[in-house]
């Protein structure tokens, strides 16, 4: 065989691509990985603020967003996270719990990416390209597969795409899988940006830039999802784990609420102070709770009328009205900031074409689909990391 022709052929040395490419290698396979950007796993080295959130303690199907939500249970149950949690512990990588069971590595996302380098360089059947764009992937007889690319032209019996999404372009995302998913005849539902900050034109853009930096634990809320997480205002509008996590549930032109009080039923609480405290003021009471800050541009937007009134005298009907809005103010982003710092993308192949147990394509046999490229997207908190573990293990037992 000439050094052109590859068992397998990988396009994306990211997550997914790189852990298919180290266990295909290791049942003997002869792997080529074709890398569009100049350097290998970019997104998994600034993840998780450089500390790469690879897994969580729990993991369940109810995680991930897909038209096809039953997908993922086949792929998930033969990799779990406890799997890839082994694979960490082998490799002396220390690691850390934080809220919600996320995982993040103690000394920096490198050691995720070096680890699996290193299962990649075990058999020594994994060769990597860089700056290796693909222009053209033309079927041969047989179901042979030749991939035209900035590095060279290539021949494989296995094509893997584990391109990712559009998210974050700097870092090499393209739509190169989505394109070839069309190519081949499969169906690709429309993308857009997932776990991504709100951004805002009207009025609130003006509170959320002087708040600019404030973070508060928060519920964020729509007809289809709720969250609480951290919310962080920013210049351009909310960030945050509850924004980032909504915004996967969210679309243009759509409202959604903001508890800023979700432990505490404020109706009650009133109550009780205005018997209690009766010359107290509620920006005096709420101060208490969270960042005066925020509080004087809540008391701007919700009771401006009575700022100055101490809440006995307040009507128990007012009060009521500025308790249910602070536990349901209602906001309506312009928009997200888009791919640009985008987490994932949302959409993606469809995976009704797709073996759940192989991930090969029901349209041509040798074509493999893996990772972000799917129509699979995780919630925030490691659920995207172990979809690229867990459906690339799926397909390296086949390619």
């Amino acid at each position: 065989m000439s050094h052109s022709h590859y068992d397998v052929i990988v396009l994306g040395a990211g997550a997914s691509g790189l852990m298919l490419a180290a266990l295909a290698a290791q049942r003997g396979r002869k792997v080529l990985v074709l890398e569009k950007a100049n350097k290998i796993g970019k997104k998994i080295l600034m993840s998780g603020g450089g500390k790469c959130n690879f897994t969580n303690m729990e993991v369940e199907p109810q995680h991930f967003i897909s038209h096809n939500p039953h997908f993922v249970i086949s792929a998930l149950t033969r990799y779990s996270n406890w799997d890839f949690i082994g694979m960490v512990c082998d490799y002396g990588i220390e690691y850390e719990e934080r809220g919600n069971g996320r995982l993040f590595t103690l000394n920096g996302a490198k050691e995720i990416l070096a680890m699996l380098l290193k299962q990649c360089e075990k058999t020594q059947k994994v060769s990597i390209k860089t700056d290796a764009e693909v222009t053209a992937v033309n079927l041969l007889a047989e179901d042979r597969f030749q991939v035209e690319s900035t590095q060279g032209r290539f021949e494989t019996g296995s094509l893997v795409v584990a391109s990712g999404g559009l998210s974050i372009p700097t870092l090499g995302g393209s739509g190169i899988g989505y394109q070839l998913a069309k190519q081949f005849g499969h169906h690709v539902y429309p993308t857009r940006a997932g776990l991504v900050p709100f951004t805002f034109s009207d009025q609130f853009k003006l509170v959320t830039t002087r708040l600019s930096g404030n973070a508060l634990d928060v519920n964020l809320s729509n007809s289809l999802n709720a969250f609480n997480e951290a919310l962080l205002f920013t210049h351009r509008g909310l960030s945050g784990p509850s924004a980032l996590q909504l915004s996967n549930y969210w679309l243009p032109g759509q409202s959604f609420e903001i508890n800023f009080l979700p432990k505490l039923e404020l109706t009650a609480f009133f109550q009780a102070k205005k018997s209690q405290q009766p010359k107290v003021l509620l920006r005096t009471l709420l101060v208490e709770l969270m960042a005066k800050s925020v509080v004087l541009e809540l008391q701007q937007l919700i009771w401006p009328s009575v700022a100055e009134t101490a809440i006995g005298q307040i009507s128990d009907e007012q009060l009521k009205q500025i308790a249910q809005q602070l536990h349901a103010f209602e906001v309506k982003p312009s928009g997200t900031e888009g791919y640009r710092t985008a987490e994932v993308t949302l959409g993606g192949v469809d995976t009704a074409e797709v073996s759940s147990k192989t991930m090969q394509s029901n349209k041509q046999k040798g074509l493999y689909f893996i990772g972000e490229v799917l129509d699979v997207t995780g919630h925030l908190g490691g659920y995207n990391f172990q979809w690229a573990w867990s459906s690339a293990y799926a397909a390296a037992q086949y390619v």
